[in-house]
């Protein structure tokens, strides 16, 4: 089960290939992007076509995969020549609901201070 609340979420950017299960994918992220993945961290891959997402994490006592997988359209996977990107539980909801992050616009978040 993903707990919410300041769950650091990791974007594995390129491509990666969905053959690779939850051994392979944690290997990755051990190896290649020098991340824990027993952090309790989403690690997000997708594939070439843009159409599969798989985020794997740990829960507790094992590794949990999920995957999703477009019948029409394509995931808007971001363009980086950084190997992994950090974003936000918010952004990670817009990306698997198709918006672009670099696009995606929401109000400002507004700071009020008393004047007392």
């Amino acid at each position: 089960m993903i707990r919410a609340g300041n769950v650091r979420v990791y974007l594995a950017l390129g491509t990666t290939d969905m053959r690779k299960a939850i051994d392979g994918l944690s290997a990755m992220v051990a190896s290649r992007f020098r991340l824990d993945p027993f952090s309790g961290g989403l690690f997000v891959f997708c594939n070439r076509a843009r159409t599969i997402v798989k985020i794997l994490y740990w829960d507790i006592n094992g590794f949990c995969l999920w995957q999703k997988r477009l019948e029409k359209h394509r995931f808007r996977w971001p363009q980086s020549e950084a190997e992994v990107l950090e974003v936000g539980e918010r952004e990670l909801a817009w990306l698997l609901d198709g918006l672009d992050l670099q696009q995606a616009t929401e109000h400002k978040r507004l700071e009020y201070s008393t004047l007392f």
